[in-house]
């Protein structure tokens, strides 16, 4: 059994990811196997956890996975590990919208039968911080606060009014964290500054994270809260792309197991293996490490290449991935590149497969902000005020190599760009909600599309792309 605790809090902005990170980076430090998670689909604060841990952070999304995976992919994180931390998204009882618990926290923290520890921001309160835990406490007995950290607290005498409120909500208080600059970490139009951009500066945050934690909080106390958790009684996830993968009932269709001509796939290891490259690097940040994992149980041998220094694709490279990130901030710099955005122009003008996500698709279109790109796909993109927030439940308009023609996958959206198409390739994907349009691009053997996707929700994604690449 691993011991486990889920970080919450009343909203955003009240410090899950400073405690979550350094009670990470603190239990790390007394010689724990710390397992890091985070509820939903955020790319960027598990590069936070991975740095406190040296562990892949890994994510627990119940809209895009379905609830039935949740526990096994927490197990398959966590195996072998002392103790989990799992970082919460948003308020503890948001999730997806108009879905009533799906994806909150309170959700993954009932899967996950772990307790949890409320982060309260106490800079504009004393004694109405009780009204507030005993609200979160008793809104939904099925979800067991186990105690409340205290932060951004202002003085002694602070400290002292909040603690006597909190002396009659029966909610014990363990720890308490004064205002630090030192831990902030540093935003932008999309929320925190990844660690790929400022390894230095991230590690020293970290480290001051651990500092705080170890010094305001009863580190003890929450251990034997997080060993108090029962066992969970399910079967690690395992990096498979057969179709055993849905057993247990995610609640999320899979996809065919085919390539478009129809032809069943054959087990990977008869089969020749081919090359993925997978783009990485400062301006390609955001990926799962479940798909690195799918793709080489789909029989692949995954590469990673940095698009700002490499000028070739990796050798033999026969399919491409290109995730999410920020190539808005490195666009002068990519464009600068010649070579390789010419290589991938000319990979993808022979056929072969290529799976581009949000700054992938921006990066394949013809120009960025003005700014010369791959030129793959007729269309220029440019940066907006307007931000595309929120969860998609996606139908595949056309056949391509992710998915045939009306597969259901689900996705979300997180960007402050547009993209102005031009003619020649059909949609990728038909949305639902919240309101009905056709998005991204199949072209050729390039599927491309704002919408992010979780391949362990539909694992067949990842074996129908390495077919298509063989």
């Amino acid at each position: 059994m691993v011991a486990r605790l889920v970080i919450a809090a009343p909203s955003s902005g009240a410090g899950k990811t400073t405690v979550a990170t350094g009670l990470m980076a603190a239990f790390a430090g007394r010689g724990l196997a710390v397992s890091p998670h985070k509820v939903g689909p955020d790319y960027i604060d598990p590069g936070y956890h991975a740095l406190a841990t040296g562990r892949p952070g890994r994510n627990l999304d119940a809209y895009m996975c379905g609830t039935g995976l949740i526990a096994p992919l927490f197990e398959h994180g966590a195996r072998g590990c002392d103790l989990a931390v799992v970082e919460g998204v948003m308020g503890l009882y948001d999730g997806a919208a108009d879905q009533g618990e799906l994806a909150s926290t309170a959700q993954v923290s009932k899967l996950l039968k772990a307790p949890v520890v409320l982060v309260v921001d106490a800079s504009s309160q004393s004694r109405s911080v009780a009204a507030l835990v005993h609200g979160f406490a008793s809104w939904d007995p099925e979800v067991r606060i186990g105690g409340v950290i205290l932060n951004k607290v202002a003085t002694d005498r602070h400290e002292h009014l909040l603690r006597e409120a909190l002396g009659e909500s029966g909610v014990p208080v363990l720890g308490v964290l004064r205002r630090a600059p030192a831990v902030a970490t540093p935003s932008r139009h999309l929320g925190l500054v990844p660690v790929a951009e400022r390894q230095a500066a991230a590690l020293a945050a970290v480290a001051a994270q651990a500092e705080q934690v170890r010094a305001g909080c009863d580190l003890e106390a929450l251990l034997s809260l997080a060993r108090s958790a029962p066992e969970l009684h399910c079967e690690p996830w395992v990096a498979e792309v057969g179709e055993r993968l849905h057993a247990g009932g995610s609640g999320v269709p899979t996809l065919p197991r085919t390539p478009s001509g129809g032809t069943p796939i054959a087990p990977a290891e008869r089969m020749p293996t081919p090359v993925v490259a997978v783009a990485g690097g400062a301006a390609f940040t955001f990926s799962y490490a479940e798909h690195t994992e799918l793709l080489r149980a789909a029989g692949a041998e995954v590469v990673t290449f940095d698009p700002l220094r490499d000028e070739a694709l990796p050798e033999g490279t026969s399919g491409l991935v290109i995730g999410g990130g920020f190539p808005e901030m490195y666009g002068e710099q990519l464009s600068a590149n010649e070579p390789l955005r010419k290589a991938v122009a000319a990979l993808a003008a022979s056929g072969a497969p290529v799976a581009a996500e949000c700054a992938g698709l921006l990066y394949l279109a013809r120009s960025l902000d003005g700014t010369p790109m791959c030129g793959v796909l007729d269309a220029d993109a440019r940066m907006s005020e307007r931000l595309t927030l929120g969860y998609r439940d996606a139908v595949a308009v056309s056949d391509s190599v992710l998915a045939p023609a009306g597969a259901r996958m689900r996705g979300h959206e997180f960007h402050r760009t547009v993209i102005e198409p031009g003619a020649g390739a059909a949609a990728a994907w038909g949305l639902r909600q919240p309101e009905r349009r056709v998005e991204g691009f199949v072209q050729g053997g390039v599927h491309a599309s704002y919408v992010h996707t979780h391949w362990a929700g539909s694992p067949e994604a990842a074996a129908r792309f390495v077919e298509h690449c063989r």
